[in-house]
């Protein structure tokens, strides 16, 4: 069964730095005097409140979610990543509670989007088609998507981004970091400015479109040997920096294959993860953004589409390498291969191998059990709450506090978010039969 379609809300985007602000400023301070309230009403009926989870609740949940989808751009980002968590670090009822950002989305008042079009097209925009629907089908955090149809019959779906997405980047990612700052966050993680430059570097080539169309090219050359995979293609002669055509192609939300027989879910999910590795070991390039808008299939044909090329980068030769060598002493078992592997792509560093080493061996090693099964079933998630409690004296220590380089940050928001789309279908998969095919 298909899900609802998504709820658009018209409405001005917040362009001045000045109001950014204000409203993340006022979402931190609406959650914590929220927080502030509940906590109060346990403690007198006796109860002792769990602050983080009051902080994480569902009520904080749709509060935030709401408001990053009226701010949309950077700021929305943050909180599409938040919403994929599965549960195993965020409370279930505030990453559920955020998945409206999925669900419900704010989209351009009609006079802003004949602005755009009229700046993009000319005034007599409309001469290029037979018929196009003012209203989007769809909407993400920097622009949204309506279909249309030249008159050639050929169908489009064109991607047109939100007025000043460019101009509130810099102050989105300025402000966030001032409220990291704020928490104390950015004093005890020293790469953190790096980190927060290569964020905003990365979100202003996923709005420049035309870069967006040549990544998007370049994956529809290098997978077009493989008829399971749908890429569209761009419709040069409408493409402008803001505007993204490109073919409509049908297929039903990734997310609907919950509801799809075991077979149907495994094959899917199977498919997906031979292409990150693919990505990662054959093409090294890699979609960054895992974000489960950006695939969908096609119940009939089994085929997957890809969607979104923005945040699409080359892979360093270092890096692959890093992960292969990762990837080899996990099919080996060899934990002591797994700790300079994790090491050499920067996932652990000195001090928790001086400070910790015990508690990181007793990680690997749960992990190492859960992995050795032929075939992985995503929803058995026993060992979770095993590796929470062993790295929660990690995280506690401020001393260890570094964050890895942003190429392995990239590569692993990839495969963490295909197991968490693997949880979520509740697939069961030959990963290390995939693996050992593709570090060959």
């Amino acid at each position: 069964m298909s899900p609802k379609p998504p709820i658009l809300k018209p409405s001005a985007m917040p362009a001045g730095p000045a109001s950014r602000l204000f409203a993340l400023g006022g979402l931190a301070a609406s959650g914590l005097s929220h927080m502030v309230k509940e906590s109060a009403r346990q403690m007198s009926r006796g109860q002792t409140p769990d602050l983080t989870r009051l902080l994480f609740d569902e009520t904080n949940g749709l509060r935030m979610a709401e408001q990053l989808a009226r701010m949309r751009g950077a700021a929305m980002k943050v909180g599409q990543i938040l919403s994929m968590d599965s549960g195993d670090i965020l409370p279930a009822a505030f990453t559920q509670a955020l998945s409206r950002l999925q669900q419900e989305a704010h989209i351009m008042p009609r006079d802003h989007l004949e602005r755009v079009l009229r700046g993009a097209w000319g005034d007599d925009w409309r001469q290029h088609f037979v018929r196009f629907e003012l209203t989007p089908f769809a909407a993400a955090s920097i622009g949204q998507v309506h279909r249309a149809q030249l008159k050639t019959g050929e169908v489009l779906a064109i991607k047109v981004q939100f007025p000043n997405v460019t101009k509130t980047i810099d102050s989105d990612v300025a402000n966030i970091a001032g409220l990291l700052k704020l928490l104390g966050v950015a004093q005890k993680v020293k790469d953190l400015p790096d980190l927060i430059e290569t964020a905003r570097v990365q979100l202003h080539e996923e709005a420049d479109y035309l870069r967006e169309a040549a990544q998007m090219e370049r994956y529809a050359e290098a997978l077009s040997d493989n008829p399971t995979f749908v890429v569209p293609r761009a419709h040069a002669a409408l493409l402008r920096p803001n505007i993204l055509p490109m073919d409509f192609v049908e297929g039903e939300p990734i997310e609907t294959l919950t509801q799809a027989p075991a077979a149907t879910r495994n094959q899917v999910m199977e498919t997906l993860f031979g292409l990150a590795l693919r990505e990662l070991f054959d093409l090294r390039l890699m979609q960054t953004d895992p974000n489960f808008a950006n695939f969908k299939w096609r119940p009939q044909t089994g085929q997957v589409v890809l969607l979104d090329f923005g945040a699409t980068r080359a892979v360093p030769e270092a890096t692959v390498e890093a992960y292969r060598a990762l990837m080899q002493a996990g099919l080996d078992e060899d934990r002591e291969g797994l700790i300079v592997a994790l090491s050499d792509i920067g996932a652990v560093n000195d001090a928790v191998l001086t400070t910790h080493r015990v508690r990181l061996n007793a990680m690997l090693d749960i992990m190492i059990r859960h992995l050795r099964q032929p075939r992985l079933d995503f929803a058995d998630r026993h060992f979770v709450p095993l590796i929470r409690e062993k790295a929660h004296e990690i995280a506690m220590d401020q001393t260890t506090w570094q964050s890895p380089p942003a190429d392995t940050l990239f590569v692993q928001r990839k495969i963490s978010g295909m197991a968490l789309l693997g949880v979520r279908t509740r697939a069961v998969i030959p990963l290390r039969g995939l693996v050992a095919q593709a570090i060959v």
